[in-house]
């Protein structure tokens, strides 16, 4: 029997970075990553049945209450051929309607093909009837391309291991979200698409000179975001999430060609963020691929650590969200 299937899945914001990729189709990583699992920042991806003889169609709602509309011919493309995947996986030829929405700017350096893919994956496995695993549904929702995805298949801290093509690896989670109660302040200085897409990033990442020297603190800074983690020492892993943010963006600008993803805005929050730790602040920060900034910092320094960012000339929006516990079903569908 035909079943449709509501998900939610959240974004991410990775602590060690995945960047650079052995294979981008498959998502094949140089190396080993950790992220946190984000709250509000959200994709909601419904998957409906259609007769055979209606059109498939992957619409997309690219703002909080504008119309959904279908969506552009890359991400559709993208979407389609993940949904082939998980036809064959499910042995079922079944016709698909596709809707999906952010809580969030999508393409800005946010992780919304993270939280994106994870929630089709979730929501098109579930229509399909396949029984998966939570680790099987985390290899299917990276083959989409988006290797972030395999971590927001989870909530809380999450490692994906290096795994060199082995399809049969998944991320998995270092601690519940209860574990430790850390809060992201992200301070939006630019919400449009980013010019350079993560995908071709991964592709030029290796053309840098500095790739290889990050490559080789890799496994030590994942050790120590692990310990700090398990402690709950901020103070022990915001120093080594900053260097790995600053280390994505070198060799990002070090590419050939280069990709310089940064606004004059960017620059200016990480001189507020220095200010707050100058002021007894613990506030570290880290940005995925992209000119957004993410801020980590313990509850009782959130609001200060907003009002900051709210104040640095260029900054467009401040969003807060926090450690979450991972995907849901949701009754509601994409309408």
């Amino acid at each position: 029997m035909n079943r449709d299937a509501t998900y939610e899945a959240p974004s991410n914001i990775a602590f060690v970075k995945y960047w650079g990729a052995r294979d981008p189709d498959r998502a094949v990583p140089w190396n080993r990553s950790i992220s946190m699992t984000l709250d509000r920042c959200r994709t909601r991806c419904t998957v409906e049945h259609v007769r055979s003889r209606e059109a498939e169609q992957v619409l997309f709602r690219p703002a909080p209450g504008a119309p959904l509309a279908p969506a552009p011919g890359p991400f559709a493309a993208r979407v389609t051929a993940h949904l082939d995947r998980l036809r064959r996986a499910s042995g079922r030829d079944a016709r698909l309607r596709v809707a999906t929405e952010n809580s969030f700017p999508a393409a800005a350096g946010l992780a919304s093909s993270a939280s994106g893919f994870a929630a089709l994956t979730l929501a098109a496995t579930a229509a399909l009837g396949v029984h998966a695993t939570p680790g099987e549904l985390s290899s299917l929702a990276r083959q989409s391309g988006s290797g972030s995805a395999a971590r927001s298949v989870f909530g809380g801290y999450v490692e994906w291991p290096r795994d060199f093509g082995d399809e049969s690896v998944s991320a998995h989670v270092l601690a519940p979200a209860e574990h430790w109660d850390l809060r992201d302040v992200i301070a939006v200085v630019d919400a449009s698409p980013k010019p350079v897409s993560s995908r071709d990033g991964h592709l030029r990442a290796t053309t840098s000179p500095y790739f290889d020297r990050r490559l080789d603190r890799i496994d030590r800074r994942v050790e120590a975001v692990r310990a700090a983690i398990a402690e709950r020492s901020l103070e022990r892993m915001g120093p080594v999430i900053e260097d790995e943010a600053i280390d994505l963006h070198l060799i990002a600008m070090s590419s050939a060609p280069p990709i310089f993803y940064w606004k004059p805005a960017t620059l200016a929050v990480l001189e507020a963020v220095r200010r707050l730790r100058d002021d007894r602040t613990a506030a570290w920060a880290t940005m995925d691929a992209g000119a957004n900034v993410h801020v980590i910092c313990d509850p009782a320094s959130e609001d200060k650590v907003a009002r900051a960012l709210q104040r640095v000339p260029g900054v467009q929006s401040v969003l807060r969200d926090r450690v979450g516990p991972g995907p849901r079903a949701v009754a509601e569908p994409v309408r």
